[in-house]
Formats: C-alpha cells, sequence, structure tokens
C-alpha cells in the first residue's frame, strides 16, 4: 500500500511539527523535571486552539474533523518534541472520539466544543482499575441506578491527565450477574462532581510531565442522561476505543524514536574518536540504519491502520501489529542513541536520556506487548 500524504495531512503534520519545534521542545526538559507547568497548559490551549485536540471530531463540534492519518501525523511530530504532551494530546482525542461515536447529541453538544476549543485542558479515559488491568473485564467500580440518578462507587488507576481533566469517560458494572464483561456501561462524568475524588500524581520513570492519578468514586452521584450508549453494552466500545488508542501510542512511540536517532546521528556527525568522525566507524553506522529501517517500518504500520480506520475498515488487529512494532522499536531506537552518545547517552544533560525513559512506557500502556500478540494470534489462529 502506498501513502501519499494528501495536501491537507501535509498541512496538519507542518503545522504540528513546526508548533512542536518553536513552542513544546524548549519546554520538554524543564517539563521533564517537573517545572515548566505554566507553559505546558498554555500550550495544551494554543495546541486546542490550532485543531489538533479534536483531529477527528466533525466540524460541527468545534473539531478539525481531518481525520486518523492526520492525527497520526500530528501525534508523531508532537511527541518527537515532547511525549508528555504527546499522551496528552492522544487521550483527549481518544475521549472526544468515543463521545463523538457514542453518545447522544445532546450531549456531544454539551462536551465536544469544551474539549476541542481548550475550555477543558484535556479529557480522562477512565477504564483501569488497581485489580483490572489487561483485563478490563475485572473492573469492579458500580454504578447502581438511584431513581432519576446513577451512583458510582470505586476506584480506577493510571489515569492520564486526571489532576486537570475536565471531564471523564467512566466504566462501571451495573449489571453484576452478568456474565463478565457483559454487565459494563459508560457514563459522562464532569470534573467537579461531588464524589469524584483525584488522587494525587504518580512518581514515574518518564513522561513524567504528563500527569497519571488514580481517580475515586465515592457515592458519586450523576443524572441519569449522564449513561453513554446502551445500557450493558460499554465493554464493546471500549475495547473499539483501546484498538483507535494504539494508533496513537503507536504514532507517539514512533516520534519518540525517531527524535532519539535524529539526535544520535547528528551527534555521530559531530564526535571524533580515534581521528574521525565516529559516524565514518561502521558499528555506529550500522547500528543507525537499523534503528532507522525498524522505525521506517514502524511508520507504514501506523499509517496503514489509521487509514483502514479512516476509510471505515477493520483496523484493530492492524493497529496491535504497529502499536507492538513501532513501541517495541522506539525503545530499540532509544538504546541504539544512548549507546552512540556513550556516557553522554546516560546522563540527563543530554536528551536521548529522557527520551529512553519516555519511550519504555508505550510498550505497556494501551495494551502491554504481550496483549497486542495476544490479539494478533486469536487473529492469525482463527484462520
Amino acid at each position: 500500500m502506498l501513502f501519499q500524504v494528501n495536501d491537507e495531512q501535509h498541512l496538519i503534520q507542518d503545522m504540528a511539527r513546526q508548533f512542536a519545534q518553536d513552542q513544546l521542545a524548549p519546554n520538554a526538559a524543564a517539563l521533564d523535571r517537573g517545572e515548566g507547568r505554566e507553559a505546558f497548559f498554555a500550550n495544551l490551549k494554543q495546541l486546542a486552539e490550532l485543531g489538533f485536540m479534536g483531529i477527528n471530531v466533525d466540524a460541527h463540534y468545534g473539531g478539525a474533523g481531518v481525520g486518523c492519518v492526520a492525527f497520526s501525523l500530528a501525534i508523531t511530530e508532537i511527541a518527537k518534541a515532547c511525549a508528555a504532551t504527546a499522551v496528552t494530546v492522544s487521550v483527549t482525542n481518544m475521549v472526544a472520539e468515543v463521545i463523538q461515536a457514542v453518545a447522544s447529541d445532546e450531549q456531544k453538544q454539551r462536551y465536544l466544543p469544551r474539549i476541542c476549543s481548550g475550555e477543558y485542558p484535556a479529557a480522562g479515559f477512565c477504564l483501569t482499575e488497581p485489580g483490572a488491568g489487561s483485563d478490563p473485564s475485572l473492573m469492579q467500580t458500580r454504578a447502581v441506578r438511584d431513581g432519576d440518578s446513577w451512583i458510582l462507587n470505586g476506584a480506577k488507576a493510571y489515569i492520564t491527565s486526571g489532576e486537570f481533566a475536565g471531564v471523564f469517560v467512566v466504566w462501571a458494572v451495573t449489571d453484576k450477574e452478568a456474565p463478565r464483561g457483559k454487565g459494563i456501561s459508560c457514563f459522562l462524568v464532569e470534573a467537579n462532581t461531588p464524589g469524584l475524588v483525584v488522587g494525587p500524581a504518580e512518581h514515574k520513570m518518564g513522561q513524567t510531565g504528563s500527569s497519571t492519578n488514580p481517580v475515586y468514586f465515592e457515592d458519586c452521584r450523576v443524572p441519569a442522561d449522564a449513561l453513554m450508549g446502551t445500557l450493558n453494552r460499554g465493554y464493546q466500545v471500549a475495547l473499539g476505543e483501546l484498538a483507535g488508542g494504539r494508533i496513537g501510542i503507536g504514532s507517539l512511540a514512533l516520534g519518540v524514536g525517531l527524535a532519539a536517532t535524529e539526535y544520535a546521528t547528528q551527534y555521530a556527525l559531530e564526535r571524533e574518536q580515534f581521528g574521525q568522525k565516529i559516524a565514518q566507524f561502521q558499528a555506529i553506522q550500522w547500528q543507525l540504519v537499523d534503528a532507522s529501517t525498524e522505525l521506517e517500518a514502524s511508520r507504514l504500520l501506523v499509517l496503514q491502520a489509521a487509514a483502514l480506520k479512516e476509510q471505515g475498515e477493520d483496523f484493530a488487529v492492524k493497529a496491535s501489529m504497529a502499536k507492538l512494532y513501532a513501541s517495541e522499536a522506539a525503545n530499540r531506537a532509544c538504546y541504539v542513541a544512548q549507546q552512540v552518545l556513550g556516557g553522554h547517552g546516560y546522563n540527563a544533560e543530554y536528551p536521548v536520556e529522557r527520551l529512553a525513559r519516555d519511550a519504555r512506557i508505550t510498550s505497556i500502556y494501551e495494551g502491554t506487548s504481550e496483549i497486542q500478540r495476544m490479539i494478533i494470534a486469536r487473529d492469525l489462529l482463527r484462520g
């Protein structure tokens, strides 16, 4: 399949690249150190104003409506500059897309413009729980009908942007007697709802500029119309959106890997040892060649999955392949970059140290590499 980026997609890519280089890259190291939060939020607002918080959302609701391929290209460019910002943008887009796909028109009119415009700095995807990670059907959060309301109780874990999301899509068991994965529904819960409690941010290895929080529901009462989609059919919605989210994370991983490889290549062209640039040594060349080749393969896998989604075709397995390969290729590329830089690659003064930490989580969140292999194997062995 030949991927020819059209003029509109190319424009989105260029816009994302320019903004990332001008605004995100200068703040990335500070954000990683726990500083630069004011600039981070200002950048999120500007990204929303440029259309990047609703890339695949219809213009009727304030989105850009330019499709999944443009989304992938944009996330890659943003991630090259700042992975913490990229994951915030990716998850917010995922929430916006699930609202557009499943919510009532009234819910869409209420929440999508707030997400796309940046009125909400971000949006939260509340699926994972302390005891329900790779298998979300094991979730324990409950929603019980009480007159004209639902009452939610439970705990969610590792929620991206939890402490500053304006709205959350929350999955909860609504029929505890149903078979596992069958009696689950999803709800829209606003951040200021009494009973919704956001815990302290996790202390993470990488992507530290992106807040990751536990979110608790303690007799959290929401109106009946907070139910999104069909009662007891929320698990199927979650699985579908996770597949789309894997395109975002594959694109993010690609961006991190490209940033590391480009930096290491430039370093190799400048660093001298034994009387010549280290780029002249075959040992260095082949490491960079292998990393670049794997990243180019990742790019094609990610774009294939994005194109299939945009065309309305079955893309889930291709998204798993793309996410699996891109995330692991990015980790390898960052390792190569550190090796090329030698001791400097282990030093926080150089960006590849941060990039290596940022890349590590990409083979874990939105479904671990092991889960992706299970999905691919199931399809393969089904014949």
